[in-house]
């Protein structure tokens, strides 16, 4: 039986342990070819506005809203667990690692350079090769500033920022501000609704 996307989604949305040589591991590398190809459609020549959000909707294997922004190049291992809401923009370069499930909220900015990871490797060595997924999730109206790194299953809450440089490897709360390496919240934002 062949994996199918959505077989694949709920299975990595469940955490699923991934062994080496398992159907989901040979899954990932047939995900991966075809992200190659995508994205080498993406980064290699220029695409209009409406290309861009026509191959990143095939790339992820879902409806991609045209208020969605993307500066090429951009790098991902997989696509096929990629959500992203309206009003995105990706800086250039960044590096999704999409197994374990990227969730991206309306309105929200990620700075050049970004690496968001949902795959941890066990830490035993003699299995090594195999994979423990964890899903980020990234809220409404967050920025994340350029050189970023966001570690599996982090999330971070609606209006935070993410200081440029930083390295996230806990969740962090909503309207505040993180950075450092690795991030510590330095403040809340205060919201006005005015």
């Amino acid at each position: 039986m062949e994996l199918t996307t959505q077989n694949f989604r709920e299975l990595m949305g469940k955490g699923t342990y991934v062994e080496a040589g398992s159907e989901i591991f040979e899954a990932f590398h047939k995900f991966s070819q075809e992200a190659l190809k995508i994205t080498s459609e993406i980064n290699c020549k220029y695409n209009s506005p409406e290309k861009i959000r026509e191959l990143f909707s095939k790339l992820t294997e879902s409806d991609i809203d045209k208020s969605f922004g993307l500066f090429p190049p951009f790098y991902t291992d997989c696509g096929k667990n990629i959500k992203i809401g309206k009003n995105v923009f990706i800086n250039s370069c960044c590096r999704f690692q999409d197994q374990g499930g990227i969730e991206i909220g309306d309105g929200s900015l990620i700075g050049h350079n970004t690496t968001i990871a949902t795959l941890n490797h066990d830490f035993n060595p003699a299995k090594r090769q195999n994979l423990m997924p964890n899903a980020v999730k990234i809220g409404k109206n967050v920025w994340i500033g350029s050189d970023c790194t966001i570690l599996p299953g982090v999330e971070i809450g609606d209006g935070a920022i993410v200081g440029a440089g930083s390295v996230v490897t806990k969740s962090v709360p909503e309207n505040t501000i993180v950075a450092g390496n690795p991030a510590k919240v330095i403040r809340k934002i205060e919201v006005n609704n005015d």
